[in-house]
């Protein structure tokens, strides 16, 4: 069982922090830090070492921390390993290499009660040396919600949500993750499958890190390549497939859009042709455009953006595509003057 991180008459543990690390010696004792400076008796903590192949175990040792050490199995099974070996009610897995911020635990532990499912923060992107490179995106609005969240899901199959170190799941939820056996990671069907179960509650505050760096695994400020386009187009089938036998269970299995008719799998498949050289079908720029003035989660601005990016996508020669998609994904402050010069350079940023 996780020990509780302060010294003091025991209290009953209202949050689990399972940090699940796979070689980040580099990052590790900063995120186990972040979470032992906050004091909190009512807070209980466990490192999992999913077989790390560099300096990860001893550095965690180094803290004291309670640890395990097991055969490399992906993030997925490092976290259940973890989750085993906590008792608290709710559960936040926080990536390695990413860190909580002073004093958010005071603000995120009062928020938790029997009816939320899920509660979610914003993150503020930083670098290698903790150097700021950009506010949270997505950035998040303050709501307590289930029902409206819930249409969303089943007209697109997510809604607005942080990566995972700034989700924190009632226990039960994070049981489904069980099922999962199809993928390594936790943020998938369980953050939209919360709605249905409870109430998501929102914070836009940025109450912690993630940590933007040469090995994250989600390719942010990289142009991908087709080939983890491909992926992420086939993970996100997988994991609505999930979703959808998880809501037939609670009898919303029929109200689903198809997969390939939802937001992500339409923009994903975009990504997919810019990043081939093959201009996008018009249907399909027309299409996420009509989708992006559908959500009701997205502020004006980004679906002026949005349009804006998905017609020029429909236009433009292949290498200014490209140039365009660069652009859009790149982790800085981003600007209409600055998406027009990229599409002018000669070069990609």
């Amino acid at each position: 069982m996780g020990q509780r991180i302060s010294t003091g008459p025991p209290a009953p543990p209202a949050l689990a922090i399972v940090i699940p690390c796979y070689n980040y010696e580099a990052f590790v004792i900063r995120a186990i830090q972040s979470v032992l400076s906050q004091d909190r008796q009512d807070v209980e903590v466990v490192v999992v070492d999913d077989g790390s192949t560099d300096g990860s175990w001893s550095a965690i040792l180094s803290t004291g921390v309670p640890a395990f050490r097991i055969p490399n199995s992906g993030a997925r099974n490092a976290c259940l390993y973890g989750l085993d070996h906590t008792t608290a009610p709710f559960v936040l897995f926080l990536d390695a290499d990413d860190a909580l911020k002073p004093g958010s635990l005071a603000k995120i532990i009062p928020m938790l009660d029997a009816r939320v499912a899920k509660l979610q923060f914003a993150l503020t992107r930083i670098g290698p040396d903790d150097e700021v490179i950009s506010t949270a995106v997505p950035a998040l609005d303050d709501y307590r919600d289930s029902e409206e969240l819930a249409r969303n899901v089943l007209a697109e199959g997510a809604y607005r949500s942080p990566p995972t170190s700034g989700n924190v799941f009632r226990r039960d939820l994070c049981e489904m993750l069980r099922e999962a056996d199809y993928d390594k990671f936790v943020d998938g069907a369980i953050v939209f499958a919360a709605p249905f179960l409870g109430d998501v509650v929102s914070i836009s505050e940025e109450l912690g890190c993630y940590r933007v760096h040469g090995s994250n695994d989600s390719g942010l400020g990289r142009t991908p390549e087709a080939a983890v386009l491909e992926r992420d187009i086939s993970r996100f089938r997988r994991r609505t497939e999930h979703l959808g036998r998880i809501l037939a269970r609670l009898g919303r299995g029929h109200e689903m859009t198809p997969p390939d008719q939802m937001y992500f799998h339409l923009e994903r498949s975009l990504y997919r042709d810019i990043a081939v050289g093959r201009r996008p079908p018009a249907a399909t720029c027309m299409r996420l455009v009509r989708r992006v003035w559908q959500q009701r989660d997205l502020r004006l601005k980004n679906k002026v953006g949005l349009s804006a990016f998905f017609t020029l996508a429909a236009m433009l020669p292949g290498s200014r595509s490209k140039a365009m998609l660069a652009y859009r994904l790149q982790t800085g402050r981003r600007s209409a003057f600055g998406l027009l010069s990229a599409i002018v350079s000669d070069q990609p940023r």
